[in-house]
């Protein structure tokens, strides 16, 4: 078994009895330091809103998309991938989609309450490697260690961890096209180019190294939503 599937299949299982369950946490926070190469600190996850384990996916039809923000193909594409991944992901009341189609100036990272059908939006920065002459579009995905490009497909949302970004959040990535996010250390964290001042200034956010940078303000509300064991679909329309 490949780490990142060690890894999803200890985030996966369910202890049955307390003691089971301190030892998946020890044995979950070992197996997080030896995948990061170097020693991290964990954290405790933020305050979250209330989960509904195991919710079934709400229609694309029931989705509020009053701006037309979210593509409705991308959106069958996300709640397909729900549907596919649904003996890995342990939640599913609440699901991202990142939409690589927009620029990054536009709020293009959606955060979907699927058993309200509500969305809210915000900024997100792609890889340097997928926007080699800073377009502020991507142009490419790439799975591929040393690539600094973003992947994409579903990931599966993982712990929480303090690092060189500071307080971040990993991520397994579930199909081909990105079952490499772990051992590229693909995670999710804030980061002052990714600001929405940036946008003013520049006209674009800055560039990651393929992770899914956020504005530093911003972190708090993107860890309350996503939680652990939930989807991130990121593709282009």
């Amino acid at each position: 078994m490949s780490r990142t599937g060690a890894y999803i299949a200890a985030m996966t299982t369910p202890p049955l009895e307390l003691g089971r369950r301190t030892l998946f946490v020890s044995g979950a926070a070992a197996l997080v330091g030896a995948l990061a190469g170097s020693t991290v600190r964990r954290v405790a996850a933020p305050p979250r809103l209330a989960a509904t384990s195991q919710s079934p996916a709400a229609p694309a039809r029931a989705i509020s998309n009053p701006d037309g923000s979210l593509d409705p193909m991308l959106l069958r594409r996300a709640l397909a991938a729900l549907d596919e991944h649904a003996g890995t992901i342990r939640h599913r009341d609440r699901i991202a989609i990142v939409d690589f189609s927009a620029p990054s100036s536009e709020a293009r990272f959606h955060f979907l309450d699927v058993a309200s059908g509500r969305v809210s939006r915000q900024l997100v920065a792609h890889g340097s490697g997928s926007d080699p002459g800073h377009t502020g579009f991507l142009q490419r995905f790439s799975n591929l260690s040393g690539s600094n490009a973003s992947s994409e497909g579903a990931f599966l949302t993982g712990d929480y961890y303090v690092g060189k970004h500071g307080r971040s959040q990993r991520l397994a990535g579930l199909d081909a096209t990105n079952n490499n996010a772990m051992e590229r250390a693909i995670v999710i964290h804030g980061a002052w180019y990714a600001n929405e001042d940036m946008i003013g200034a520049h006209g674009k956010l800055g560039r990651s190294q393929g992770c899914l940078a956020v504005g530093e303000q911003c972190l708090d509300d993107t860890f309350a939503h996503l939680g652990v064991g939930r989807l991130i679909y990121a593709a282009r329309a």
